[in-house]
């Protein structure tokens, strides 16, 4: 096995060469497909929608290369859907000869908010420089623009800053190239008789779709990475609608291929200029590669695949047990040391614990196809932490899982117990009711946990109130504008960002494709 060793900071990585090799081998093909302008829109102030922002049209976009934009002038257009990809045009002076440069700038938005709100304002902690935005100066006109960069955009706002008294310009074949590496002709249409989910079913696939580049990317827009929490749901969902294998099994040979010397895979990957594992290590989301590659067994019985990644994975649940104090209880701390979800308030102290128990489960099931040593070890583990678990966090008298010093209740430490099937199935599905009636204050505010609950509550038999979440939580977004769905939402604060402006959140972000998957698995 070809092993070589790379500092990064204070990490020692021990890059595998034939992993890397391996993933290499399964870069995707891509698709792409030329799309101009719907619309000429203006941004409106209102009280209706979502930041406060809404679309007027003003008129069809075929008419733009009739108009001279001079200096001071602008205009925004809407693509009709997201897209993620490459802009051109082509800029033509209209007057006397162009006698100064013109100075243009663009703006790339998700959502109106975004055409509407200066990005100079912007006061959030993640660096401005996400802001999707261009400022160029042409010096010889006419010019064919090409921008470089790949943009995530349905609105475009172009900015005429200066050009000079004697001239304008005319925009014309405005246009992108957008890319994916998923095969639209490989989906399956869904006719489902509920007018709703058949939507939510569409705008799933359409998120899925805009996230799936050389990797499972996170978000198009920001971070555009390959983070462990985001590919464990992508891959449920490809597995449903795209069945783009390869780019899963792609996915898990490059985290493969950057563990650190003691083993630990990272929380994510930066994929250019070359494979770097970031310097984040996070409980859970290390768990959620043991997880992935199980899934993945079961989707595609790829044994060859389970071989090589085994030792990784396995290693990946040994990490996790030596965080477990004299009670077998993980460890708590006040550092970011497990995800769980974006919330200040949540103690994940139990949502972890219970992770590490579903991660057994399955790491047994894996155990048993290879016929590992290791099963009887795996086997005593879960047994112990099953007992520890009621012992110590099951508080009868509330009927709820409590997590940390202050004996928190929170809907995530109820929910992943919930997967993790430690009460038995009756109980599982009082917990789960009990959860719905009670709603305990530290609730939950991305699709990533939104995700896990509704898939709770189908695993505890109650599809009814799955279908209600899952209605109620991704039809708010689509009545809210969505046309792919978001890194955030919180139905009762709208403009909630854990980054300090909701201007930098991603309006597509892959952990909030699922209900696809929830959908066509589970028969929704």
């Amino acid at each position: 096995m070809a092993e070589n060793f790379q500092r990064v900071e204070n990490q020692i990585i021990v890059r595998n060469e034939e992993f890397i090799a391996k993933a290499e081998k399964l870069i995707p093909t891509y698709y792409s497909e030329t799309i101009k302008p719907e619309n000429i829109v203006e941004v409106v102030k209102t009280t209706d929608k979502i930041h406060g922002w809404e679309i007027k049209i003003i008129e069809s976009a075929n008419h733009i290369s009739s108009y001279d934009y001079g200096k001071g002038d602008q205009v925004v257009l809407d693509f009709g859907t997201h897209l993620v990809g490459y802009l051109s045009m082509r800029v033509v002076p209209v007057g006397s000869p162009p006698d100064a440069p013109l100075h243009i700038k663009f703006s790339f938005g998700e959502m109106p908010v975004e055409m509407a709100e200066p990005f100079s304002e912007y006061n959030g902690w993640i660096s401005s420089s996400w802001l999707q935005e261009e400022t160029l100066h042409i010096d010889v006109l006419p010019d064919l623009i090409e921008l470089p960069r790949r943009y995530s955009f349905r609105y475009l706002k172009i900015e005429i800053l200066n050009t000079s008294p004697k001239y304008k310009v005319s925009l014309k074949n405005i246009q992108m190239k957008h890319v994916t590496t998923a095969d639209e002709k490989s989906i399956e249409a869904l006719h489902h008789p509920d007018t709703i989910l058949n939507e939510i079913d569409k705008v799933s696939i359409k998120t899925l779709q805009d996230c799936m580049q050389e990797v499972f990317e996170d978000g198009p827009k920001r971070d555009r990475r390959l983070w462990l929490g985001d590919l464990r749901l992508q891959a449920l969902a490809n597995y449903e609608t795209f069945r783009t294998n390869d780019l899963v099994k792609r996915c898990l040979y490059l985290f493969a291929g950057v563990p650190d010397d003691k083993g630990r895979i990272a929380a994510n990957l930066f994929i250019a200029p070359s494979l770097i594992a970031d310097d984040t290590y996070l409980f859970d989301y290390s768990l959620l590669f043991t997880i992935t590659l199980f899934d993945y067994f079961i989707e595609t019985n790829d044994k060859e695949t389970l071989n090589d990644l085994w030792p990784l994975a396995y290693k990946q649940v040994e990490l996790a047990l030596e965080r477990l104090d004299e009670r077998g209880i993980v460890k708590d701390d006040e550092t970011w040391w497990s995800f769980i979800d974006w919330n200040d308030d949540l103690n994940k102290q139990t949502p972890s614990q219970a992770i590490l128990i579903y991660t057994i489960k399955r790491t047994i099931e894996l155990a048993k196809v290879l016929k590992s040593d290791q099963l009887s070890f795996l086997q005593l583990q879960l047994d112990q932490l099953l007992d520890s678990t009621i012992t110590h966090l099951w508080d009868e008298d509330a009927g709820f899982f409590i997590s940390g010093a202050n004996r928190q209740i929170s809907w995530a430490s109820q929910i992943w117990m919930a997967h993790a099937e430690v009460l038995d199935p009756d109980k599982n599905r009082q917990l789960m009711k009990r959860l719905l009636e009670v709603r305990p204050e530290i609730s939950l505010t991305t699709p990533y946990m939104y995700h896990y609950l509704v898939e709770a509550l189908i695993l505890v038999n109650e599809k009814e109130l799955a279908v209600n979440q899952l209605k109620w939580y991704w039809g708010g977004m689509l009545k809210d504008g969505a046309d792919t769905f978001w890194e955030l939402y919180d139905p009762n604060n709208k403009s909630y960002s854990p980054y300090g402006s909701y201007l930098i959140n991603s309006y597509c972000h892959a952990w909030s494709c699922t209900p696809t998957y929830l959908i066509r698995k589970y028969g929704l």
